[in-house]
């Protein structure tokens, strides 16, 4: 069956709150079990949750650990979109990133914001 609905989740909530950084997983990899293709947008303190050796450390009381969350989202086919000035501003290289992660810039964003059958943000 073809993925006919796009989801774009932007979150901005970092392993500061790891319940809120979980949510956007959760609500992923429920839409992906729906046939949706769904992009998830890391910008302002998520970008953190990309970095190597992070999402093991983000355990949510009820959800599943983030590190598997994000693991079954990549493997369903999300894509996992870092934002570019972020990084920078955190001094985090592209080689810091979780293998799948993909980073960008506003331009990108706006293009998957606009390209969207939903938009959900974190």
């Amino acid at each position: 069956m073809a993925k006919t609905e796009k989801l774009v989740i932007i979150s901005t909530t970092g392993p500061d709150n790891i319940e809120k950084a979980t949510l956007p997983f959760v609500v992923a990899t429920a839409a992906q079990t729906l046939d949706a293709q769904v992009v998830i947008i890391l910008q302002a303190s998520a970008v953190l949750l990309a970095k190597k050796g992070m999402a093991e450390n983000v355990n949510a009381n009820g959800f599943m650990p983030l590190k598997k969350l994000m693991d079954t989202f990549i493997e369903l086919g999300g894509q996992l979109f870092v934002c570019a000035p972020c990084m920078k501003e955190r001094l985090i290289q592209p080689t810091d990133l979780v293998e799948g992660s993909i980073v960008v810039a506003a331009g990108t964003v706006a293009e998957e914001v606009l390209s969207a059958t939903s938009t959900l943000t974190y």
